[in-house]
């Protein structure tokens, strides 16, 4: 994603939507360099979902506090900044870049033996820290971890997307919740029926995982769902919303080239202009 101005607003009651703005100017010093193409407008939050840390097993919290010791000697405070502000000032960072981050933790003994439930009582236990690299880590375990999660655990992934939500681990998410289903969908081919309800959800992160849930499934890809999705978002102004319409469609478009070209003809009225370049970059 390309780099843009920072206007000032107080994201810490709020999560934010990104709009086209044209003419936008830099507001402060620090972003003089930088030229927007975007503004950023605050929609509410939900409510937070409450998180009783003692109901957690003390394995799971043993391994929070190896990943913390890990984590926290390499913390570089010149680096969180420019992660800090690359994320808006929403969240703290110990400033450690993502390689760094990876290598600290291979030490650590495996989690395959762990149940889901475990693997997902970690990540709530990561999402509770307050520095943004702990939030990476649980989706990286997550990723790593999929084939031990089913069907069952795609709610609880969707609580841990509207918590602290951005689209930095809202996406990692969405990564996890369509390995599950993909996997599952040999034998239970009603499984994707979960993100229909999603793609109706209140919170605009949730839908944004539907929209997104299917990529990289190639000719796996449920064309008729993916396209109903791209229909029934297609009205709305969230710039996260219509880049992800389009991301989507551009990924199909690897393998169904003719069906996205055509989608995008007949329903050019509909679809905002960004949607139309995100999904037709790759068609000629």
């Amino acid at each position: 994603m390309s780099r843009w101005s920072l206007p000032r607003v107080r994201p810490s009651r709020v999560s934010l939507a990104l709009y086209r703005l044209k003419g936008f100017k830099p507001c402060h010093a620090n972003a003089t360099r930088l030229q927007p193409r975007y503004m950023y407008i605050a929609f509410p939050r939900p409510t937070p979902i409450p998180f009783d840390e003692s109901m957690t097993s003390p394995i799971v919290r043993a391994r929070r506090e190896q990943i913390e010791s890990a984590l926290r000697p390499l913390a570089d405070a010149q680096q969180a900044v420019p992660m800090r502000a690359y994320m808006l000032n929403q969240f703290e960072f110990l400033g450690i870049r993502a390689t760094p981050r990876r290598q600290a933790l291979r030490g650590l003994s495996r989690l395959n033996p762990w149940t889901a439930a475990e693997l997902l009582e970690l990540a709530d236990l990561l999402w509770e820290m307050p520095e943004r690299e702990f939030q990476y880590v649980a989706v990286d375990v997550l990723s790593k971890h999929h084939r031990q999660l089913g069907p069952d655990s795609v709610p609880q992934l969707l609580q841990l997307v509207q918590r602290k939500s951005w689209w930095d681990t809202v996406d990692g998410l969405a990564g996890v919740v369509g390995d599950i289903l993909l996997r599952a969908s040999s034998d239970q081919p009603d499984t994707q029926r979960a993100m229909d309800a999603c793609i109706r959800h209140p919170n605009p992160w949730v839908r944004r995982v539907a929209m997104l849930h299917q990529l990289g499934w190639r000719a796996q890809t449920d064309e008729v769902r993916l396209l109903r999705y791209a229909l029934a978002l297609a009205g709305e102004t969230e710039f996260f919303t219509r880049k992800a319409i389009g991301w989507a469609l551009r990924d199909h478009a690897r393998t169904r080239p003719e069906a996205v070209r055509a989608f995008l003809v007949q329903h050019a009225q509909s679809l905002s202009g960004l949607t139309r370049r995100e999904a037709g970059k790759h068609l000629g």
